[in-house]
């Protein structure tokens, strides 16, 4: 009995002494990002010089020059371009007018990405109105036939983790043209995945159905969408759609850029955080996700100002194409799979650069306890949610090819979906010490993780 009591005694102070460290290790971690950090400087460069980048253009081949540039000067060991040929949706012009009030008036209106303009040509039609999928269904083909349908679906505002009142809405972005097009519409028009109680219209991908027409789909913003929901309530509306939006034909070839600090113990373990490089073609994408891209960088630049040398290997991966095919997260999952590489973790910033709330985690539930487990230690940073099974659409690949453990950063997300995939995702919109705490939290992280597993 005295001998297990000594035995548990022993046990306590190694966790106690661990947990000492470990403090002391998230303070100068904390310390060095909130006083010397460079990710706000660089977001800024990277927002005001380059500005959006969707996957293909000219603007992200630039992003990819700015981020091996950047990784090199953060103090990586190593830098390289990891190839991977993506699509490239071309907007071009576009215009809606809406017929309110006896005479047609231009609103603001986006297409939704990937979406098949009109050719530029106008087209005229009359609007019809349904606020969900299950009243689509019950129309009759002949009332929709030859129109543009308005799905005026509101984001759910009860809904106070906002990702899921996105995941509830998003549907009608994704669905909407082919379901339209399964009844004769001409083209739709939806109410924007959105929080904000102002009038910018969200992109966004959405998705066809290759047996149906490929309908013209534009969004509006709240104000608008309230606008036009009013007056068809009082009588018919028409409305005028331009658009040039296509896909362009051929695969455009592109890069992940990678940067690496090599593991000191067991180099062959590797941990990979990233965000998007990749933006949606409008605003700055500063939110989504130049946010996410900025950390990454600042986790590499933060760890060799500090000396620590891991004993795994941390990856920082500027991923490309999220927004529009999962070209770059599908590029890097099966180069690690061809590799027989073994990965211990990804984790992943994509919901902004808000103040961090909470790690989600995509793992056994083992691995969650381990982490869980560190609770206290991210308490004083404003981290206290772990109950969220939240990855990254750039790193899920290597979870269902590689089974990798996922985790995260969830930030608040209270005013993320009035920024985006909108042009008032502008680097304004970030605060330099939300997005530094951000990027402080995911070094503590990675360097539990590097230190103590997962196992």
């Amino acid at each position: 009995m005295r001998s297990r009591l000594l035995g548990l005694i022993a046990l306590l102070a190694t966790c106690t002494c661990y947990g000492q460290d470990d403090s002391l290790m998230f303070r100068k971690i904390a310390d060095e990002i909130m006083l010397h950090g460079n990710c706000y400087n660089n977001l800024r460069v990277l927002t005001k010089t380059i500005g959006h980048r969707i996957s293909g253009s000219p603007e992200a081949a630039k992003a990819v020059i700015w981020g091996e540039k950047a990784m090199k000067e953060a103090g990586a060991d190593k830098v390289w371009l990891q190839p991977a040929d993506v699509p490239y949706f071309y907007r071009g012009k576009e215009s809606l007018e809406l017929n309110i009030g006896g005479k047609y008036e231009t609103v603001e209106a986006l297409s939704l990405g990937n979406s098949q303009g009109t050719d530029g040509k106008p087209l005229k039609a009359q609007i019809v109105l349904v606020h969900n999928f299950d009243e689509l269904k019950a129309l009759p083909d002949d009332a929709v036939k030859g129109k543009i349908v308005f799905f005026d679906y509101r984001f759910r505002q009860d809904l106070i983790f906002t990702f899921e009142g996105y995941g509830d809405a998003v549907r009608y972005r994704g669905g909407g043209p082919t379901a339209a097009a399964r009844k004769g519409a001409v083209g739709i028009i939806i109410r924007s995945m959105s929080t904000g109680e102002d009038d910018f219209p969200h992109t966004g991908a959405t998705h066809y159905n290759d047996s149906f027409a490929k309908v013209p789909a534009m969004s509006l913003g709240n104000r608008t969408s309230d606008r036009l929901e009013q007056a068809l309530g009082k009588g018919p509306v028409s409305a005028i759609m331009t658009s040039e939006a296509h896909m362009m034909p051929k695969l455009v070839h592109s890069f992940n850029v990678i940067g690496e600090i090599k593991g000191i113990e067991t180099p062959e373990r590797i941990i990979t955080v990233g965000g998007h490089l990749d933006s949606w073609d409008v605003g700055e994408g500063a939110t989504d996700d130049g946010a996410g891209c900025v950390q990454a960088i600042e986790i590499i630049r933060a760890m060799k100002a500090l000396g620590i040398k891991p004993k795994c290997t941390i990856r920082a991966v500027l991923f490309m194409n999220e927004e529009n095919g999962q070209k770059g997260g599908q590029a890097y999952a099966d180069s690690a799979k061809s590799k027989n590489e073994q990965h211990v973790l990804a984790l992943e910033s994509d919901a902004g650069g808000f103040s961090p709330r909470g790690i989600g985690l995509v793992m056994p539930a083992a691995q969650k306890d381990k982490i869980k487990s560190y609770k206290e230690l991210f308490l004083p940073y404003g981290v206290y949610d772990f109950s969220r099974e939240e990855g990254g659409s750039d790193i899920e690949p290597m979870n269902s090819k590689l089974k990798t453990p996922l985790a995260g950063l969830i930030p608040d997300s209270q005013r993320y979906f009035d920024l985006h995939h909108t042009n008032n995702d502008t680097f304004e919109q970030v605060n330099h010490r939300e997005l530094k705490l951000g990027a402080a939290v995911m070094a503590q992280l990675i360097y539990l993780v590097s230190e103590h597993g997962l196992n």
